[in-house]
């Protein structure tokens, strides 16, 4: 144990800091993102993070806008296991001929008024995959979009963009 906290005091911080260009942004659409947030649901927004059949690189840049750097839950943005709890339905990915039930059952169980965004090109357009044997294309071919994020893999300021966007 004293040996691996030797050498964790003699490596010392290895990650990169982030740019200061990108955390005045992040800081900049944050409030105003909480201060939407706040004026139209008086509380927190919670989204429910729905993979329609993506390569899981747009998921990675949701993972990081809920990361220590990013931080949405700064801003009053949670995530849910439930839709039964969600305001938003955050899809991702074309949709999958065996998808598109379940995201037709997600789209249902969330309470009315929802929003929806679509994100990445994939779930804008059906992106490299289009329309095929086993994809449906764009999530609008399913459910409706209020927001579109476009991106391959949209960055984590792209998509607290497009959630401002959308609650807007």
């Amino acid at each position: 144990m004293i040996r691996i906290l030797r050498q964790i005091i003699r490596t010392g911080i290895v990650t990169e800091p982030l740019q200061h260009v990108a955390e005045e942004e992040i800081r900049v659409v944050g409030a105003t993102l909480d201060k939407m947030i706040r004026r139209k649901f008086g509380r927190s927004l919670t989204i429910r993070q729905v993979d329609a059949g993506s390569c899981n690189g747009c998921e990675l840049e949701i993972h990081a806008m809920n990361n220590p750097i990013y931080n949405c839950e700064r801003f009053g943005v949670h995530f849910t296991a439930s839709p039964r709890f969600a305001d938003m339905p955050l899809v991702t990915g074309p949709v999958a001929r065996n998808m598109e039930i379940a995201l037709r059952r997600t789209f249902d169980a969330t309470p009315s008024p929802k929003l929806v965004v679509a994100v990445g090109d994939c779930g804008c357009n059906g992106g490299i995959f289009g329309k095929s044997y086993a994809s449906l294309g764009g999530i609008d071919t399913v459910i409706p979009v209020d927001v579109y994020i476009p991106g391959c893999p949209p960055s984590p300021a792209a998509l607290l963009n497009g959630i401002l966007k959308a609650i807007s």
